[in-house]
């Protein structure tokens, strides 16, 4: 019989499933790879360039060991990514630890985690990689990595598929250069986010050129052809000088400082120049402290300290109504701190702000010592400085009675929104979004349009002052402006300005696709930067994107975004209404379509190698030969493959033949051959290498892979039936052409400028509906060559815009005159 407990009586505990069988251990690989937010941070942007860093960190330990002098970083077409140096390579054979159970040295780096030299003070005095899991874990978050060693005069390879070698280190040949070569590509089943950004990846390099003086770091991007070349024998002063570039610096050269204590050492570069923005740059061990910490604290400390005890001491301030605030010190300011420590305590693996309690002290006492002792040998630049800091004061006073000025207008208090500003009923900032809209008429359109429940709109009339020009006073008198701080409601200027009383989360910029929209939205971009630069951070700022075209088609009309979705409309249209018959059969509809989208897959591709090699070449090579890395060995097997080439260039490209050119060159480094292609384009001669690296390329196999796609159609000629009648097509790439040709018959195009075009239906429908809307994000990538675009292009200088202007003349796009 049961037994009921008594009312208020505990309950029966469940069944017990907590027992000595529910504590696991990961370890390793899988540890990485079920947690891998604890080791890079995250699987977003930030997790995917952390993967780069920690390889590159590891060159760049090699440079501050004085072994490496070129690190090369190479986003490839397929969005992998190497870094190669030139350093000592990893030590290559049996490692002596007895638990390895003689495991490769290489196999022992690349898989087990805490594996490294940089734990006794040995191999590496100083490294900022001091978890010693960094390339370890990037090779267990890599869909694949392979690793090349060039060592004692001989090379290595070998490879990993999600951490697990494929076989064992290789020797595959000789060499007289040495260096480590990391290649991998970020696994999708991981990483929620797998292409690499250029400017981010530039910004990192850039640092660490700075901070390395003499290092050479070059990044490469195969899909943009874009390129940088880091290399700055004045390190850190440079650094400043750079920051400086689009401004008028307040003293000639920056003032250096370079010194050490007990056992921490300090280089600190700092230039004042005529704006009112400071920039400071903090490092310790080459990372970069976005949040700063102790260095930075005793760096502002001491700072405001020196330079107020200095002019005290000198009288310069005695007009003055107030002491001088920090603020006011660093106003104009460019810095870079770089601190050197045997250990560093960071905040985690991700290294933002370092935390080490002593370093504040140091650091306050070493820049106490030589400031005071710069400011005294030269009393010159100390004035100018302190007339600097002092003209700032003068400006904050002026500011405050400025703000006070607009506040007593009832303008910036809160309590009244401007008039022009058609609010939305939601008092949410995380729903709301807000538009600014250039010109009344299309804000009309937008009012009327609108989703009034959350969605607010701005218009300004005209072009807004260009902040980067005006102090802080001058731009409160602006009454664009005012009324744009009014409505975001976050206040202004240092003692007001609170980015979390932001009353919109979206902040959408809409401005006419025209010179002037352009101008209107750089202006208010430079606004946002230079005065609510978290807005930027969180991610609240946007701009939208209108339509570019308005396509008819049997009287039907429809929004195209961009030219790429103007492409896919046709090729849909084309699909519809063509049939292409070919040996294999007939193709329509849907499967019609799949193969154009990838004949523009494979065109694209070509494209891409036309900037550094000759498309021409690479599209006989895939199309018409069949040579691989083994073909390279046999020579015979060679000729015979560059023959099947030629014979493309006569049936498809007869005028590539006289312009071409080929010789076999030892690849020593593969114990094989490789061709090189001498052609002619536009009168310049361009040079196509065809080796072992290049045939074993990515992107060298994804081309071979589409070619595999349209042979199997059979060879031909294809009959394309079309409305209009058969045409006869000898390759893919003439179907593509035949298709999209008759699919633009009967089409009425109409480009959009304006917004105010469109009617309120059509606005909302196309650019304000959430369901069907784009809109771009504005994101701070690379804050440093952020900060001198803005000061080049909206500064007061002329001469650095003007060579801008001509540097970059011929690479115009939408050119509207």
């Amino acid at each position: 019989m049961e037994k009921t407990p008594a009312a208020g009586a505990p309950s029966a505990p469940p069944p017990m499933d907590y027992g000595t069988e529910s504590i696991t251990k990961l370890e390793g690989r899988e540890a990485v790879r079920k947690r891998p937010g604890m080791y890079i941070g995250d699987t977003m942007t930030y997790g995917l360039h952390k993967l780069v860093y920690e390889v590159v960190d590891n060159s760049v330990d090699e440079a501050l060991a004085g072994h490496c002098t070129d690190i090369e970083v190479v986003i490839h077409v397929d969005s992998s990514l190497s870094v190669q140096d030139n350093g000592r390579g990893i030590p290559v054979g049996p490692h002596p630890d007895p638990k390895f159970h003689d495991k490769d040295t290489v196999d022992v780096v690349l898989t087990e985690l805490h594996a490294g030299s940089k734990f006794g003070n040995g191999a590496y005095k100083v490294s900022g990689g001091l978890h010693g899991v960094g390339v370890t874990c990037v090779n267990f978050l890599s869909e694949w990595l392979k690793v090349r060693i060039q060592r004692n005069g001989k090379v290595y390879e070998q490879s990993y598929a999600r951490g697990v070698p494929q076989g064992k280190v290789t020797e595959v040949g000789t060499t007289d250069k040495r260096g480590t070569q990391v290649w991998f590509k970020p696994d999708p089943e991981v990483m929620e986010v797998t292409d690499f950004d250029f400017e981010t990846l530039s910004q990192r390099l850039r640092e660490l050129a700075f901070l390395n003086a003499g290092l050479r770091i070059t990044i490469r991007d195969e899909r943009t052809n874009k390129e940088h070349e880091f290399k700055f024998d004045g390190g850190i002063g440079s650094f400043v000088e750079y920051l400086n570039k689009s401004k008028q610096a307040l003293h000639d050269k920056p003032i250096y400082i370079q010194t050490e204590k007990e056992g921490v050492s300090l280089e600190l570069a700092m230039q004042w120049n005529d704006g009112y923005d400071e920039r400071i740059y903090t490092f310790a061990n080459n990372i970069n402290t976005h949040e700063g910490g102790s260095h930075l604290s005793g760096f502002k400390a001491a700072l405001t300290r020196t330079l107020n005890s200095y002019a005290e001491k000198s009288g310069l301030w005695k007009d003055l109504k107030e002491t001088p605030t920090g603020e006011d010190a660093r106003e104009g300011l460019a810095a870079v701190i770089s601190v050197k420590l045997p250990n560093p305590q960071f905040e985690g693996q991700t290294k933002t702000k370092l935390g080490n309690s002593e370093i504040k002290g140091l650091v306050e006492q070493m820049v106490n010592d030589q400031l005071a002792t710069y400011l005294e040998e030269n009393p010159v630049n100390g004035k100018k400085v302190v007339a600097k800091i002092g003209d700032a004061c003068r400006a904050r006073i002026a500011a405050r009675k400025a703000r006070e000025t607009v506040r007593r207008k009832g303008i910036l208090d809160g309590g009244s929104l401007p008039g022009k500003l058609a609010d939305c009923q939601s008092r949410d900032p995380s729903e709301s979004e807000l538009y600014i809209v250039e010109g009344d008429s299309a804000g009309g359109s937008a009012k009327q349009g609108r989703d009034r429940r959350n969605q607010a709109i701005l218009p300004l009339r005209g072009k807004i002052l260009n902040v980067e020009k005006a102090r802080f006073e001058k731009m409160l008198t602006s009454a664009e402006i005012v009324t744009l701080i009014t409505a975001l409601g976050t206040g202004i200027g240092s003692e007001d300005y609170d980015p979390n009383k932001a009353r919109y989360h979206r902040i959408i910029l809409m401005t006419d696709a025209d010179v002037d929209g352009s101008h209107i939205r750089t202006l208010l971009l430079t606004f946002f930067f230079r005065q609510m630069r978290e807005l930027l951070e969180r991610g609240f700022l946007y701009i939208a994107q209108p339509p570019l075209y308005k396509v008819t088609r049997n009287k039907k009309d429809m929004y195209v975004k961009d030219e790429r979705a103007l492409n896919e409309y046709l090729l849909k249209i084309a699909a519809e209404h063509s049939r292409v018959v070919t040996p294999a059969g007939e193709l329509g509809g849907s499967e019609l379509k799949a193969l154009l989208e990838k004949v523009i897959t494979y065109e694209e591709k070509l494209e891409k190698q036309a900037k550094r090699r000759d498309a021409r070449v690479v599209d006989a090579l895939v199309q018409a030969a069949r040579v691989t890395a083994d073909t390279l060995v046999d020579e015979a097997a060679l000729e015979a493959e560059v023959e099947r080439m030629y014979s493309y260039f006569r049936t498809r490209m007869p005028d590539v033949l006289g312009r071409v050119k080929h010789e076999r060159r030892d690849d020593p480094e593969h114990h094989t051959k490789k061709l090189v292609f001498h052609t002619e384009i536009n009168g310049s001669m361009r040079e196509t290498v065809v080796d072992h690296a290049f045939l074993s390329s990515p992107e060298y196999l994804e081309l071979v892979g589409l070619r595999e796609t349209f042979t199997s159609l059979g060879r031909p000629p294809y009959t394309v039936k079309l409305e209009s009648g058969e045409v006869t097509a000898y390759s893919v790439q003439e179907v593509l052409a035949a298709v999209r040709k008759d699919a633009q018959k009967g089409l009425g195009l109409q480009r959009y400028k304006g917004l105010g075009e469109m009617n309120p239906e059509q606005l909302w429908d196309t650019t304000m509906n959430p369901a069907t809307r784009t809109l771009l994000q504005v994101q701070l990538k690379d804050a440093v060559e952020s900060d001198e675009i803005f000061s080049l292009l909206m500064g007061e200088a002329v001469e650095p815009r003007r060579e801008f202007i001509e540097r970059n003349a011929l690479d115009v796009q939408n050119l509207d005159i």
